[in-house]
């Protein structure tokens, strides 16, 4: 958990600055004073300041985001005073339509390109590893969720609308996102077309299954919990499970169906270990559990790793990151469902982006992701975002006058109340999942 909360704080570092750069670049570019420029808020006082010119630069004490404070400008701060005055030539106020237009994009331009830039760099370094679907040699296990729709454990899935998935991981996504109606499928040597219903994102998600189709594995033994009953029991690391009482489990999907006939129970385990068969007690716990973790799809059916030259890895991490950016945005609809808002996380939820172990690929993976999401978020329009700016500024392009100054306030302090509102629901939404556990 340390190291997850020390790579989110070193990504929100980097995207905060970069974005905040963002803004600060052009209004110097265009004679415009910048009063402040922070990591962090400093609400109070600051960790950390000096002043450079017209500038002080800054950490504050609160890890939320940043800010850059110009001239001229209602911000975050709501500093009205200034603009009691004659308008200044420094002052953001003064400068052409255009001109605020660029500052104001800046931020949002920055965290869109740094995102692109970062899958790059992620793909030339580390590559890509997948898994494709010819590897799935035993079919698919289906969640009961997708029986009526027609398909079956052990279906081979072939195509979805008519394409070949690239791999057995954006099987689910396409699925969950992308409002795919026909699934194609072979079973026994025979193919089939599969109709999906429209509403099918939206029922994973009230269902919280949202892995409803994956690769058949044979059962083996990773790793086990502190607390699994098979700790009691001679039962090692790399034994394969193959019955429950007798019953066959010669796959996951039906392990974990025939554990749900025998929760609580002591049970007899017929494992596989060094070529020979065994029979070894356990005990399932009350949830049809034995505690421990499976051997993944990619270790046991095999992965393909794809590695990039200089070149080819700018196509890559473009066509990576447009994925990551429609996906995400594709993805807000379900926000305005009961069982979307439930799901909304703060920084909590963020922080379990990142690997438990320090990863640097894994780090710059998820500040690549970050860095679209504060992209998209932050071109919203919604008055205190850098959206809401922009399309004051648009109107007043388009109309050739600018909204009202006591118009402006209000609509900050109302977008800074609902964004708050949201901060407190989002990280509230975390603490609840954390007690309930």
């Amino acid at each position: 958990m340390l190291n997850q909360a020390l790579q989110l704080l070193l990504s929100l570092s980097i995207l905060v600055v970069l974005h905040e750069t963002g803004h600060f670049l052009p209004a110097r570019w265009f004679k415009t004073r910048v009063e402040k420029f922070y990591l962090f808020f400093d609400a109070g006082f600051a960790l950390f300041k000096f002043k450079r010119g017209d500038t002080e630069y800054g950490i504050g004490w609160l890890p939320l985001g940043g800010y850059v404070k110009i001239s001229g400008m209602i911000d975050e701060s709501m500093d009205k005073g200034q603009l009691n005055s004659e308008p200044q030539p420094w002052e953001f106020r003064s400068k052409p339509a255009w001109q605020r237009l660029i500052i104001m994009l800046g931020g949002v331009t920055v965290n869109l390109v740094l995102g692109f830039l970062i899958y790059m760099m992620v793909m030339g370094v580390w590559g890509q590893t997948i898994m494709p679907v010819k590897n799935a040699v035993n079919g698919f296990a289906v969640d009961s969720m997708l029986y009526e729709y027609g398909l079956q454990d052990g279906d081979n899935i072939l195509t979805l609308d008519g394409v070949t998935p690239s791999s057995a991981e954006k099987i689910n996504k396409s699925l969950f996102l992308n409002g795919i109606k026909e699934v194609g499928y072979e079973r026994n040597g025979r193919a089939g077309i599969a109709i999906m219903p429209d509403d099918l994102g939206q029922q994973m998600l009230n269902t919280g299954s949202i892995a409803l189709i994956s690769p058949r594995i044979p059962v083996f033994i990773d790793t086990m919990a502190a607390d699994s009953p098979l700790k009691e029991f001679d039962v090692l690391k790399d034994d394969q499970l193959i019955a429950i009482n007798g019953t066959p489990t010669p796959y996951f999907d039906v392990l974990a169906d025939v554990l749900q006939t025998v929760k609580g129970e002591d049970v007899k385990l017929t494992i596989i270990r060094n070529g020979n068969s065994k029979d070894v007690s356990a005990r399932v716990d009350t949830l049809g559990k034995l505690g421990f973790r499976p051997r993944s799809s990619m270790e046991i059916l095999g992965s393909e790793h794809i590695d990039y030259s200089f070149i080819e890895s700018f196509g890559a991490g473009y066509n990576l990151g447009k994925e990551k950016l429609t996906d995400y945005v594709v993805s807000i609809r379900f926000i305005f469902s009961s069982a979307g808002v439930k799901q909304m996380g703060g920084f909590g939820a963020i922080g379990g982006m990142f690997n438990p172990g320090w990863d640097w690929e894994g780090f710059w993976v998820a500040t690549a992701f970050l860095s679209l999401i504060l992209a998209f978020m932050n071109i919203l329009p919604i008055p205190a975002l850098d959206g809401g700016h922009v399309m004051f500024l648009l109107y007043e392009i388009i109309t050739g006058k600018a909204p009202p100054q006591k118009f402006m306030e209000i609509a900050q302090m109302l977008g800074m109340l609902l964004l708050l509102t949201l901060v407190l629901y989002a990280n509230g939404n975390d603490v609840w999942k954390w007690i309930s556990g």
